[in-house]
């Protein structure tokens, strides 16, 4: 009886409150959607103002710097018609010092190529050694310098894609035209600079067609034709990924369909004008955060709200409390163990640095067998050098001789280096890094190897990039890690008939140095790095080289690795940070 008596009391206590928990919802919700809607709209608009701006900002500082560029440029046709020696040289005919006179003035202009015509429109001088000869007797901007008294402005588009942009003026030797000065505008660097931002932006001549983008495939074309034929998966598409939905005002341009912001600036030279694309994503996700933030507030509102009108609120936070506070009991015992783990962990770092600088202080113990390991290269140079300035100064040939002795200074500043090197071994030390270029650094450290490789017949293979390879480092440093795995290269491949060394060196994420042989391999490859440890006979090495490259390398925030290849032989690679050209660009701006 009393059950059942209580069962429809339940019952109807329970039924206001569902309807009073159902109303808080609704209301809570309208709430938020109301809030959410209005303050989507004000923020969209503000920051949106605030992306265009930015956008209109940056677009005028690309128009002046594309414009700075051009005036620069314009100037220097005018100073090098009346240079002395190109006139004189054009009426001499005498074209043997023009072109590295031309060359001694491209570096100060900045311009890309320099090029002298004679009347007849061939290239007497050129920075670019490849156009000698070439005639331009039909150019535009040969025709049009000869037949003008002022400097002229020519776009002409280029076969391999893209515009030539040049400035040509006549050149008057006594009144007499006796030839035509060419100077190539580099515009190609501002794409360069363009292609590493969030907006894709163009350039158009006075008939519309656009003659710079950060898209290749737009050159040539006008603007309409351009983002008509833009794939769908493009670069315009980092630009694009915004929809006109959330905007409550209308787009700047459409493109396949969806909204962009475009913004348009004039430049004052020929009528030239500047656009660009910006892409919304950024307000996009300005806004969303803020409304994350409310939407986040809204749902600790919500919580509260049922933690007040739920019933059964107060068993389940009685029962919350109980499981909280076994959950505190474990939270003070995973903390009493974690302490303990955290002293026993400072003990083992403590135990472990000692033990690395007592490895360390036992290394010293060895260093001078460690030293003639790693000057046995630098003493054979010298001494081979020795031998030749002995045989120059008796056939009386004074300044040759003077060119080996300054090969020696060299070498004896190198294992200057080498045992400062070998010191940082036990404790190290500071280094001022600089800009290495890879390149440079590998051709000294096969200078060093030069009187080892006479002595052997291995066969040299380089593999090389045309452009810098540039990291941070201490260049000595580098080429006394080239030089240990060349020699190792060598010594692997001492019992080969047909010793082969191949050298490739590679720029990406990282600069990678990669030399492989055709000796017989690696037998041990974990402990090859470790202090000590060497294949060679008694007398021949220490086995502290590779362990020294691999902290070298290591304090460069590198990696020195090794595996043995499928074609046979060892394959060591060293990989170093890259620098990053685009913001030194951007920098340099």
């Amino acid at each position: 009886m009393v059950t059942r008596a209580l069962k429809p009391q339940s019952k109807r206590r329970s039924a206001p409150l569902g309807w009073r928990v159902r109303i808080a919802l609704v209301t809570l919700f309208l709430l938020a959607a109301v809030t959410v809607y209005f303050t989507n709209r004000l923020l969209t608009d503000r920051f949106t103002e605030t992306t265009r701006n930015r956008a209109e900002l940056r677009l005028a500082l690309y128009s002046g710097n594309l414009l700075s560029e051009l005036r620069r440029n314009a100037i220097v046709p005018q100073l090098l018609a009346r240079d002395p020696a190109l006139i004189g040289a054009l009426n001499s005919n005498d074209f043997s010092q023009s072109t590295q006179r031309l060359i001694s003035f491209v570096d100060e202009i900045g311009a890309a190529s320099l090029m002298l015509l004679d009347r007849d429109g061939r290239t007497v001088a050129a920075t670019d050694r490849n156009r000698l000869g070439s005639n331009h007797r039909t150019a535009s901007y040969f025709v049009e310098g000869m037949r003008s008294n002022q400097t002229v402005f020519t776009t002409l588009p280029r076969e391999s894609g893209g515009y030539v942009f040049t400035y040509s003026r006549r050149v008057e030797s006594d009144g007499n035209t006796v030839g035509v000065i060419l100077v190539e505008v580099d515009l190609a660097k501002f794409e360069r600079a363009w292609a590493g931002i969030s907006d894709a932006v163009l350039v158009t001549d006075s008939e519309g067609t656009i003659i710079l983008a950060t898209e290749p495939r737009w050159r040539g074309l006008t603007e309409p034709e351009a983002l008509a034929k833009q794939p769908a998966e493009g670069a315009i598409e980092r630009a694009i990924k915004i929809t006109d939905g959330w905007r409550g005002d209308s787009a700047d341009a459409y493109i396949l369909g969806e909204a962009v912001m475009r913004t348009e600036n004039r430049i004052s030279f020929r009528g030239w004008r500047m656009a660009s694309f910006t892409t919304y994503t950024s307000v996009r996700e300005r806004v969303n955060g803020v409304l994350a933030l409310e939407i986040m507030g809204f749902a600790i509102l919500l919580a509260l709200a049922f933690y007040v009108l739920s019933r059964k609120t107060a068993l389940r936070m009685a029962l919350f409390q109980r499981e909280s506070a076994e959950l505190r009991q474990l939270n003070l015992r995973l903390q009493r163990e974690i302490a303990e783990r955290e002293k026993v962990q400072e003990n083992l770092a403590v135990a472990e640095q000692t033990l690395a600088q007592s490895s360390k202080l036992a290394a010293l113990g060895e260093m001078s067998a460690a030293v003639s390991h790693e000057l046995n290269q630098p003493l054979a140079a010298m001494k081979t050098y020795l031998a030749g300035a002995r045989l120059l100064l008796r056939r009386e040939r004074p300044e040759e001789a003077m060119s080996s002795f300054h090969r020696i200074d060299d070498l004896i500043e190198r294992m200057g280096a080498i045992t400062r090197q070998l010191k940082s071994y036990a404790r190290k030390g500071q280094q001022e890094l600089s800009p290495v270029d890879l390149r440079d650094a590998l051709a000294s450290a096969l200078s060093m190897m030069e009187p080892q490789l006479k002595l052997r017949q291995v066969k040299i293979t380089r593999i090389l990039p045309d452009d810098p390879v540039l990291v941070m480092g201490d260049r000595m440093r580098i080429e006394q890690v080239m030089v240990n795995l060349l020699r190792n290269a060598l010594d692997a491949t001492k019992g080969e008939d047909d010793a082969e060394v191949d050298i490739l060196l590679s720029s990406g994420r990282s600069a990678t140095l990669t030399v492989r042989d055709n000796g017989h391999g690696i037998e041990d490859l974990d402990e090859l790095f470790e202090p000590f440890y060497t294949t060679k006979q008694p007398g021949d090495g220490v086995g502290l080289g590779l362990a020294i490259s691999s902290g070298i390398v290591a304090d460069l925030g590198g990696r020195l690795t090794a595996r043995n290849s499928d074609a046979g032989g060892a394959v060591f690679e060293m990989q170093l940070p890259i620098l990053d050209q685009t913001h030194e660009t951007q920098a340099a701006e």
